[in-house]
This record gives C-alpha cells, sequence and structure tokens, in this order.
C-alpha cells in the first residue's frame, strides 16, 4: 500500500511540474523583426518592427519606416497570442494594424490591414 502512495505522490509531482513548465511565456515576438508590405498603393514598404515585455509583461514597442522618414510609429496596441501578433498605431493620419502569425523560429507572415501581404523576419543581431 505505500508503495501504490508513493508511486501516486511521484506522478502527481511529475505532472504539476510539466503543467507548470508549459504555462511560462515565452518571448517568441519579442526582438527586432524586418517587415515588408506588398502592393501598398505607395508601393512596396519596408519596415522594422521592435518588441518589447514592459515590466507588467505585456508586449510593447514601434515600427520605424525603411522606405520613408525613417520616423517611429509606438504602437498603441499590441495583441499577443500563442503563434501570432497583431500591432496597431497611426500612419499619416491612420489608424493602422499589422496582424503577424509564425511560420518558423525567425519568420512571420500576415497582412496589413487585411489588404496588403505582409511578411517579417528576425533580425539576428551578431556578435
Amino acid at each position: 500500500m505505500k508503495t501504490i502512495k508513493m508511486i501516486f505522490a511521484a506522478a502527481l509531482l511529475i505532472l504539476a511540474s510539466v503543467t507548470v513548465k508549459a504555462q511560462d511565456k515565452t518571448d517568441f515576438f519579442v526582438g527586432k523583426w524586418e517587415c515588408l508590405t506588398v502592393g501598398t498603393p505607395g508601393g512596396d514598404g519596408k519596415s522594422t518592427i521592435v518588441l518589447k515585455r514592459n515590466t507588467d509583461g505585456k508586449l510593447t514597442g514601434a515600427l520605424y519606416s525603411v522606405t520613408s522618414t525613417g520616423n517611429e510609429n509606438p504602437f498603441s496596441r499590441v495583441d499577443e497570442k500563442a503563434k501570432s501578433v497583431t500591432v496597431y498605431f497611426k500612419a499619416n493620419g491612420y489608424d493602422v494594424y499589422i496582424y503577424l502569425e509564425k511560420v518558423d523560429d525567425n519568420n512571420l507572415t500576415g497582412s496589413t490591414m487585411d489588404m496588403f501581404d505582409t511578411t517579417a523576419k528576425r533580425v539576428v543581431e551578431k556578435g
């Protein structure tokens, strides 16, 4: 009887540790992403998305345009899910959003405003 209790306790401990590990928040989207939006009225748009985690554990960041002025557009909102992220910001007086899904460890694909195909590639810092 004592052996059965020990086996049950060990199984319960293993199950609890696996559950805690599965709930750890990953920082997959944190970092710098080279973004390309294809087919906009102004031509293809190149930008850099920078995402970081704030002290509350939420994603924040900004979009930096490469093809125009390079100005910073801070995100007004970031919606993060397990395999996707949506960033919201203002550009030229318009509310804009970009939805991106994970393709693999270094690539995202999605759309801008559900109209223009958008891809993003992780910028890997050398050194």
